[in-house]
């Protein structure tokens, strides 16, 4: 662990009588901004990410025995505090975290798979994938911001499946809030589509861009960079560039883990991830004080992260369509706020480094700061048979369905079990009936889709196709914002 990180202590600023946290951006031209700027901003003005100037530290003693919504104030309130009062927020949390948005009285059970793996649930919200745990939240968060500064914002998010229907759901019913959906036409799951076009309201707008993944997500960040359309139209985003977003992932890992009887024993968290914001809030937790053995990194066949832990090269490759599409992902944008925090918080660094991969398509890291990366990061990929096979022995051995990103994770678990001498814990990503091809081909089960999605073939849908082309987007968001 790097010097500034053993000093590191909670700083705060009085502000008017109230302590308000504080944030920076990796690149070092943001200035210090509060929780609310960072929430309504999303990517800082000078094309970096917000990260907290100083980690808070968990009391884990005192959060034992605690319920999900008590762990949530203790691990976010910190984050907030200044910006939101906590008697507000803790209403918001028990408007979020409760058994009829999430449907299961643990809101995140974790169950047992076969011998020390276990499985983190987190896909028992209204998308039934792990990104409604912190989308639902961050809809409520800019309710309550917009409604006491009487302002409007446009959020445009970049999905390769997942965040843009949590991100739907989550923002749906805002009277403050036009939102627009990005996603490559043709390359997410039936499920996860209709989950964004069959939602119809008149704030939602969802686009089906003739490109990959990575060509939304560079657009969307295009439209942030480009300071007049982010001013004209008050842009904001939802994708996991938020900090909020990362902040309230944070709390299921100490949540888990206090299961597991932190902070006296660790345990190991496995993440199947493409976009690196999951992981980062595992590594956020850690920070915090949450002793965990392992924190593995798992990956499709798509593996520019595993790559970068083998290698110490963050080099740029095709993208290759997958059964885990969520995760075909080549820029991991949130892996910037990791490489800020390996560099010992040098923003110019990070600056030559994200610019060297900007213009080259690559950047390598020295083997000292890569002996680090590995001590903190475990990493792993999983191919496609593997993948299939991985589905296939879990539910002839154990009768459980796993969707194909929570079975990447599983191949991680696996490895990492094998010398963890404690609970090795998987996330769950999404519920197997968001991809019933992929389980149908590895099983032969069909997994039926729950409840309340149980019409979602019969529901209309809503979508635009546009090419990918910055000046068409910015076109038509500008013609159906509401602002």
């Amino acid at each position: 662990m790097p010097d500034w990180e053993k000093h590191m202590t909670n700083l705060v600023r009085k502000t008017e009588g109230a302590v308000e946290y504080r944030y920076i951006s990796t690149r070092g031209d943001g200035g210090r901004k509060s929780f609310e700027e960072v929430l309504l901003g999303g990517l800082a003005p000078d094309g970096g990410l917000y990260v907290p100037e100083t980690w808070p530290q968990l009391d884990l003693q005192a959060l034992k025995g605690k319920s999900y919504i008590d762990i949530a104030e203790a691990v976010m309130f910190p984050f907030v505090e200044g910006s939101i009062a906590r008697a507000d927020f803790r209403r918001i949390l028990e408007e979020t975290y409760n058994e009829k948005v999430f449907r299961h009285p643990d809101i995140l059970p974790v169950s047992h798979v076969q011998d020390d793996i276990y499985s983190l649930e987190l896909f028992h919200g209204p998308t039934i994938a792990f990104k409604d745990v912190a989308l639902q939240l961050l809809g409520r968060l800019f309710d309550h911001v917009l409604k006491k500064r009487g302002e409007r914002v446009t959020i445009v998010g970049a999905t390769s499946g997942d965040t843009g229907s949590a991100a739907i759901e989550g923002c749906r019913h805002s009277d403050h809030v036009d939102i627009f959906i990005l996603f490559p036409k043709g390359r997410v799951s039936d499920v996860q589509r209709r989950q964004m076009t069959t939602v119809d309201v008149p704030n939602v707008h969802n686009i089906a861009v003739e490109g990959t993944f990575d060509d939304c997500q560079n657009a969307v960040k295009a439209m942030f960079n480009d300071h007049d359309f982010r001013e004209k139209m008050n842009l904001s985003a939802v994708n996991s560039i938020n900090w909020a977003r990362i902040m309230a992932q944070i709390v299921y890992y100490v949540a888990t883990a206090l299961k597991f009887g932190a902070p006296e024993k660790e345990i190991s968290f496995v993440v199947p991830t493409g976009n690196f914001g999951n992981a980062f809030a595992a590594y956020s937790a850690r920070q915090m004080g949450l002793p965990i053995k392992t924190l593995a990194v798992a990956t499709n066949r798509n593996d520019i992260l595993t790559r970068f832990f083998e290698t110490g090269e963050m080099k740029l490759d095709g993208v290759s369509p997958t059964m885990s599409p969520s995760m075909d992902i080549q820029i991991s944008s949130n892996f910037e706020r990791y490489l800020f925090d390996l560099l010992g918080r040098n923003s110019g660094k990070l600056k030559a480094l994200m610019q060297e991969f900007k213009t080259a398509g690559r950047f390598k890291i020295d083997d000292e700061l890569m002996t680090e990366a590995r001590q903190s990061f475990f990493a792993h990929r999983c191919g496609e048979e593997q993948t299939l096979q991985v589905m296939r022995d879990v539910h002839a051995q154990t009768g459980q369905l796993l969707d194909p990103h929570t079975a990447v994770g599983y191949a991680a678990a696996q490895e990492v079990a094998k010398t963890s001498g404690g609970p090795v814990v998987n996330l769950a990503t999404a519920h197997p009936a968001k991809f019933p091809d992929a389980v149908e081909k590895a099983t032969g089960q069909h997994p039926d889709l729950p409840a309340h999605l149980e019409d979602l073939f019969d529901r209309p849908e809503r979508v635009i196709t546009l090419p990918n082309d910055l000046e068409q987007l910015q076109e038509y968001i500008s013609r159906e914002s509401r602002l």
